[in-house]
This record gives C-alpha cells, structure tokens and sequence, in this order.
C-alpha cells in the first residue's frame, strides 16, 4: 500500500456461481453445500497446511459470507487456477468456493495477506 503498486492474479470462483462452467462468475451464495463463491469483506485468520498445502483461513465479515469458517472458505494454492489450464482451456477450473491460487503465486499470496489483513470480493 505504501507504494501504490498492485498486482493481478488468476484466482478461481466456486463452481456454484458458474454451474455450466463458462468462465464467468454468474452469482454468490453464503449457502453450506452451495459450493459457491462468496461477497463481502473478509479478515484474513491462521495459516495452516491442508490437502491442497500452504493455506490461510478467512473469516467473513458480512452476512453475505458470515458462514465462510463453516464452510471452510480458505485461501489455497490449486493446480487448476495455473496459467496453462487458461491456455489449454481457455477459462480457470473452480473451487468448491475457495479462494483458490495459481500454485506458483501461492507464497506471494499468503505472505502479502499474512494474519489481520481484509480481502474484499465482489464483482468488478
């Protein structure tokens, strides 16, 4: 922030907000079981490893993500969110709502939303 610089990375939304799986974010849902993705403010809590590896959990701010801990809504790193899966598919595969990173982008990601940060999603 002190600097201004911003960076742009792949990230992949829920497979419930695309269910025809067409590339485009179509809606949100704070729903358990709606593999979806979620709106809102999110404060970003401990790092731990899990089944996908380096990870970070979130905790929703909003009552449209309230049920992120619940729903065990993360940061992780995922093999379908890598530049290639673009060029070979022409579109990121989805997570099952997660905040799912390009494997190599995986460490950047976590060290700039170390524990206490706010990530924010919603439509650009």
């Amino acid at each position: 922030m002190d600097t201004g610089e911003s960076r742009s990375l792949l990230v992949a939304h829920g497979r419930g907000s695309d269910p025809s799986h067409s590339g485009w974010l179509r809606s949100f849902s704070n729903e358990p079981g709606s593999n979806a993705t979620s709106a809102g403010a999110y404060l970003t809590a401990a790092s731990y490893t899990g089944s996908h590896g380096s990870s970070r959990r979130l905790i929703g701010l909003d009552p449209e993500n309230d049920n992120a801990e619940d729903r065990a809504i993360v940061i992780h790193p995922a093999w379908y969110a890598n530049p290639e899966i673009v060029r070979q598919q022409g579109k990121l595969g989805r997570s099952e709502g997660c905040f799912a990173f390009a494997e190599r982008d995986i460490d950047l990601v976590l060290s700039q939303l170390g524990e206490g940060r706010m990530i924010y999603a919603n439509r650009v």
